[in-house]
C-alpha cells in the first residue's frame, strides 16, 4: 500500500511540474505576440505608404474672426505634431463670456489683419499607422484682433482722428476630439471640443455720447481702457481637410 501512495504522490508532482512548464511558454508567446505587433506596427509606420500629413481648414471659426490653416504631421503611431498659421479678421459673434465683441460695420471702423499662431501635440488613444481616432490635444494659441475707430465730431460726423482698439489673447487649450479618414479618399473630418485658459490683454476704446441742450452741441468723449484678465474659454467645432 505504501509503494502505491508514493507512486501516486510522485505522479502528482510530475503533473504539477508539467502544467507549470506548459504555462510559461504561453505567457512568453503572449508577450512575444505583443512585441511583434508593436515592432510590425512601427515597421509599417516607416515603410507602408499611408496618410502622415494633413492640411485642414476650420470654416466655422471664420465667424469668430480667424482664418487659420492647420498642418498635422504624424510622428509615431500615437503621436503627431500640429501647427496652425492664419490671420485674424472681422469678428461677427459677440461672445461676452470669453470677452469677444462683435465688430461694428460702417465707415467709422477699420479692421486690421494680424497673424495668428497655433502649436500643439496630439496623443491618439489607439495605435494606428495613420492619424485617426480619438485623441487629446494640448495646444498654445496666440491671437491679436485690431481695429481703428474714428472719433466723431459734435455733429455726429466722422473726424480724421483715430484710436486703436486691440484685443490680444494667449491661450493654453486642451481639446478632446475624433479624427476620421475617408475609406476611399483622403478627406479628413476632425471633430473637437474643449476648454482653454485665456490671458486677455485688451485696449478697449470707450465712447461716451453727451447730449446737451440746444444751442450747445453734443459731445463725444473717448477713453482707452486697458484690461488684463485671465478667463476660461470654451471651444467646439469641426475641421475639414485632406491627407497625403
Amino acid at each position: 500500500m505504501m509503494p502505491i501512495r508514493i507512486a501516486l504522490f510522485a505522479l502528482a508532482l510530475c503533473a504539477t511540474g508539467l502544467a507549470h512548464a506548459q504555462d510559461k511558454p504561453k505567457k512568453t508567446k503572449a508577450q512575444t505576440r505583443v512585441l511583434l505587433y508593436k515592432e510590425q506596427l512601427a515597421q509599417q509606420f516607416d515603410t507602408v505608404k499611408s496618410v502622415k500629413n494633413v492640411f485642414k481648414l476650420n470654416p466655422l471659426i471664420f465667424f469668430r474672426g480667424e482664418v487659420p490653416l492647420y498642418y498635422e504631421r504624424a510622428l509615431t503611431p500615437k503621436l503627431s505634431l500640429e501647427v496652425g498659421l492664419g490671420f485674424t479678421a472681422r469678428n461677427y459673434l459677440a461672445l461676452s463670456w470669453v470677452g469677444d465683441d462683435a465688430d461694428e460695420y460702417g465707415a467709422g471702423t477699420k479692421i486690421l489683419y494680424n497673424p495668428s499662431y497655433h502649436i500643439g501635440a496630439r496623443f491618439y488613444f489607439a495605435d494606428d499607422i495613420e492619424p485617426a481616432g480619438v485623441y487629446i490635444n494640448p495646444e498654445f494659441a496666440h491671437l491679436v484682433y485690431s481695429k481703428l475707430i474714428r472719433e466723431k465730431n459734435p455733429d455726429g460726423s466722422l473726424s480724421e482722428r483715430q484710436r486703436l482698439d486691440e484685443r490680444t489673447y494667449n491661450d493654453v487649450r486642451v481639446m478632446l476630439g475624433y479624427q476620421s479618414l475617408g475609406y476611399s479618399s483622403n478627406w479628413v473630418l476632425d471633430f473637437y471640443g474643449g476648454l482653454g485658459f485665456r490671458n486677455r490683454d485688451n485696449i478697449v476704446v470707450k465712447e461716451k455720447h453727451i447730449i446737451n441742450a440746444d444751442p450747445e452741441p453734443d459731445e463725444y468723449l473717448y477713453d482707452d481702457v486697458r484690461e488684463n484678465k485671465n478667463v476660461i474659454a470654451f471651444f467646439l467645432g469641426v475641421r475639414i481637410g485632406v491627407g497625403f
